[in-house]
């Protein structure tokens, strides 16, 4: 298997803090990079309660991290589900919590996952390929507004509707169940420019893959939930790789910092008279990004952005 390079590992092993006796998860352990380093930093008794729902991966982890014993549970679960593995666990919460919303190395370098176009495969991009609708299902199923506007919305690709109806013509005459066959169809009526590195199917494959995995949705559930995952003092960090995932991220971490100067219209945010005590303390006002060094030697990190905070204690008195 490929090396594998977690990202932000230095900023995220600064944010968290990991010390002895500390219990930290991993709410998305993917190959278990960001995990070692936690173990590591919190030596000699340190725990962190591993998480992933593609089993995989969870698998992969559990053998690279076997010298590190009881050290580590691991269960497979989505990350959305965090609130409910730490119950089961008998845990109220923890000392620290990270979830890295990218995809891992081994799913886009796989063909049969069906994540990449760079090698014909399936076009299944289930991270639980246990269950659930593939993207040959979406491909093949939806409605080409339907599809216009899940392309556009989640791929934020400014010629969706082009794509989607090259999609719908293209599949009357074959059904089109892989990655290479999807790829040429919109190659097709999106050619590359001169210059641009970037696939003309690149956004689409994103949007499929949201829309697969329901990312989105899997992430406004994390991110309901954050405040009964952290104990007084945790510490929160948030790995995002692009801006509809980052804007929830900033806009839920701010509403918990109770930060009415950030509020937008209709945002969501509390308004000047909601005098609801802060749940989070926000360590960085700004995301943090990868070093110049980092993605020269990681360029799947260019588009990393770190968000962190830290749960302050309860205002409740007795």
């Amino acid at each position: 298997m490929a090396h594998h390079l977690s990202v932000l590992s230095r900023e995220v092993l600064d944010a968290l803090a990991p010390r002895s006796g500390g219990t930290y998860c991993d709410a998305t352990i993917g190959l278990g990079g960001h995990t070692r380093q936690i173990l590591e930093a919190s030596q000699p008794d340190g725990r962190v309660i591993a998480v992933d729902r593609d089993a995989d991966a969870l698998a992969t982890a559990r053998e690279r991290l076997a010298a590190f014993g009881q050290r580590v549970q691991y269960f497979h679960a989505p990350f959305s589900e965090v609130g409910q593995v730490l119950r089961s666990a008998g845990l109220t919460g923890v000392d620290g919590c990270l979830a890295d919303l990218g995809v891992s190395s081994p799913q886009l370098d796989r063909a049969e996952r069906g994540f990449s176009f760079r090698a014909d495969g399936p076009l299944d991009m289930r991270m639980d390929a246990s269950r659930g609708k593939t993207a040959a299902d979406l491909v093949c199923d939806l409605g080409e507004a339907e599809l216009a506007d899940l392309i556009f919305e989640l791929g934020e690709e400014p010629a969706a509707r082009r794509i989607a109806r090259a999609i719908v013509k293209a599949r009357t005459d074959a059904p089109i169940v892989t990655t290479g066959g999807l790829a040429e169809v919109i190659a097709r009526v999106l050619p590359s420019h001169g210059g641009i590195k970037k696939h003309p199917a690149t956004k689409t494959f994103q949007a499929l893959r949201m829309a697969v995995n329901d990312e989105l949705g899997q992430l406004s559930q994390f991110l309901q939930d954050v405040p009964d995952v952290l104990l007084p003092g945790g510490r929160l960090a948030i790995i995002s790789f692009h801006s509809l995932e980052d804007r929830m991220v900033k806009n839920r971490l701010r509403e918990l910092s109770r930060l009415p100067e950030t509020v937008a219209p209709g945002e969501g945010f509390p308004d000047e008279a909601d005098q609801t005590p802060p749940v989070l303390r926000l360590l960085s006002r700004k995301a943090i990004f990868p070093s110049d060094e980092e993605t020269q030697h990681n360029p799947r990190a260019r588009s990393a952005r770190l968000r962190i905070a830290e749960k302050l204690p309860s205002q409740e008195t007795s």
